[in-house]
């Protein structure tokens, strides 16, 4: 996979995918990670990204051009419908569908080459969205600053599903949100610290009884932290 983060702080960047699964996945050619300064593509002699909104109102709203240039650099159009197979383009930004995870694992498993476009101030202009971008994500219902942190969120929780890219085929799977559950509680050594025990099941070596247990206890984290998850089968509270 490809991964081009569009921004206007390139620098915001210089060393968060070097640490982690993202350097191993990057060292290891499964994934390709590009910062692209937006900066760059600005027509005018300041490099202006960003301008007062139409209408009036407080703030400055990133203009459509630098953006535009930005995408038809990297995919040879700024049409839409002619994006090459597999693309997705992608604004980060609040008023996006929430980040869930089988989003993350659609990406993961659809997508050969991913836009990312970090917003700025009021927002984007919306020429952008409604002619360009094939997705709008929000990682949270809260505003930044910008959406380069939701870039790196979005771009971990991406990575991490790739094939290989977290050395077991069942790391994943197991992950919270996976199953529509929390995770379960886990420990290790020692057995007992400060007369605090690890559950006795965990040592038992049966391993049908601790697969039990650890579903039980999902369900309880699930029903005490995040009840809206509960649904079907596992809504009976």
């Amino acid at each position: 996979m490809k991964i081009d983060v569009l921004t206007i702080f390139p620098e915001f960047f210089e060393q968060v995918f070097d640490f982690g699964i993202i350097r191993r996945a990057k060292l290891a050619e499964i994934v390709e990670i590009n910062v692209v300064d937006v900066r760059q593509f600005a027509a005018d002699k300041h490099k202006m990204t960003d301008d007062r909104p139409f209408g009036g109102g407080d703030g400055m709203v990133m203009k459509a051009e630098p953006i535009f240039l930005a995408i038809e650099h990297l995919l040879g159009t700024s049409n839409r419908d002619e994006f090459p197979l597999g693309t997705k383009v992608v604004l980060l930004s609040p008023q996006g569908r929430p980040l869930k995870q089988q989003i993350a694992q659609d990406f993961a498993d659809e997508a050969t080459q991913l836009v990312l476009i970090c917003g700025r101030y009021e927002g984007v202009d919306e020429r952008v969205n409604e002619t360009l971008v094939t997705d709008e994500i929000s990682i949270g219902d809260y505003v930044l600053s910008g959406g380069e942190p939701a870039a790196i969120v979005l771009t971990d929780a991406i990575v991490r599903l790739l094939p290989e890219a977290l050395g077991s085929e069942t790391s994943a799977e197991n992950d919270s949100f996976s199953n529509g559950l929390l995770d379960c509680p886990h420990y290790t050594r020692p057995a007992e610290f400060r007369g605090m025990k690890v559950p006795d099941i965990l040592l038992n070596g049966n391993h049908a009884e601790i697969e039990k247990w650890r579903h039980e206890k999902a369900l309880d984290k699930t029903k005490k932290n995040r009840p809206d998850l509960l649904t079907g089968e596992n809504g009976d509270m």
